[in-house]
C-alpha cells in the first residue's frame, strides 16, 4: 500500500509549502495550538485557490470536549455545508457522549450531512473509554477513517494499541496515526503499527517580522485550560453591569 502524508495546518503560508513538496493531502485548521479549530472561509477559499490536492477541513466549533449541544451541532452541520461550497474534498469531526462513548447519533448525522465528502473521525476517539468498542462503533457507523494516537498522549507510546486496532479494523477502516510524530521516524511508525497514511503538522518555529512588540501583553489566555473545563460568558456579570448606575 502506497504511504499517503496527511499535513495539518493554520496558516496559508503552509499551504504554499505542502504544496511546493508534492504533499497529496492537508487538513486546514484554525487554532492549532488548541488542537485545530473549524478554519475560516476566506482561509478555506485561499488554500482552494493554490492547492491542487485532497484538503480536509476541520469541524471543530470550540476548543474544549467533543461533548456538543444541539445549537453546536446545527454550526457543525452548516460548517460542513461551507466545506462543500469552498472546495474541501472532506470534513474531521468527532462527536461523544458524556459518558466516554462515541455519540453514534450525532456521527451518524455529521456523516449524512457530509455525505458525498470523505470523512475523518478525529482524535476525539482517543478519549472514549474503550478503544475496540468505538472502533467498532465507527465500523458501523461507515466512518472510512480514524486519526489516532492509540489512546496516549503521542504515538510512540500508544504504537502498540494502534496496531491493534488496525488488525480489528481488518481493511474495514483506516487506521490513521496521529499525534506527536515526528517527520524523520515515520518509517518506523508505519512499520510497528502496520499503516500506511500518517497525520502530522511537521512545524517549526520562525520569528515574528515585527520590529516592535510587547511580549508582557499576550492576546489570548495566559494558561491552559483544562480540556474537561469551559469558560464561557457570565450572564451573572452582564446583569451587574447592566444594571449599574456609574
Amino acid at each position: 500500500m502506497k504511504r499517503l502524508i496527511e499535513i495539518c495546518l493554520d496558516r496559508i503560508e503552509s499551504v504554499e509549502i505542502c504544496r511546493d513538496a508534492g504533499i497529496e493531502r492537508i487538513e486546514l485548521c484554525s487554532a492549532l495550538n488548541e488542537g485545530g479549530l473549524t478554519p475560516s472561509v476566506g482561509f478555506i477559499q485561499a488554500a482552494r485557490r493554490i492547492f491542487p490536492g485532497k484538503m480536509m477541513m476541520m469541524i471543530r466549533p470550540r476548543a474544549g470536549d467533543f461533548l456538543y449541544s444541539s445549537a453546536e451541532m446545527k454550526i457543525m452541520m452548516d460548517d460542513i455545508q461551507v466545506a462543500r461550497d469552498h472546495g474541501a474534498d472532506g470534513v474531521v469531526f468527532g462527536c461523544l457522549q458524556a459518558c466516554g462513548k462515541i455519540d453514534e447519533q450525532h456521527t451518524a448525522r455529521l456523516q449524512e450531512c457530509a455525505a458525498e465528502l470523505d470523512v475523518t473521525f478525529h482524535r476525539a476517539f482517543d478519549v472514549t473509554l474503550d478503544l475496540s468498542e468505538s472502533l467498532a462503533t465507527l465500523i458501523k457507523l461507515g466512518i472510512p477513517r480514524v486519526l489516532t494516537s492509540g489512546g496516549e498522549s503521542d504515538v510512540w507510546k500508544g504504537s502498540s494499541r494502534i496496531q491493534s486496532l488496525v488488525r480489528q479494523a481488518e481493511g474495514k477502516i483506516v487506521i490513521m496515526p496521529g499525534g506527536g510524530v515526528v517527520a524523520h521516524r515515520i518509517g518506523d511508525l508505519l512499520h510497528q503499527t502496520g499503516t500506511y497514511e500518517i497525520h502530522l503538522s511537521a512545524r517549526r518555529s520562525i520569528k515574528s517580522a515585527m520590529i516592535y512588540h510587547r511580549d508582557d501583553i499576550p492576546m489570548g489566555a495566559t494558561q491552559i485550560t483544562p480540556e474537561n473545563m469551559h469558560r464561557i460568558t457570565d450572564a451573572e456579570q452582564l446583569r451587574m453591569m447592566l444594571s449599574s448606575k456609574v
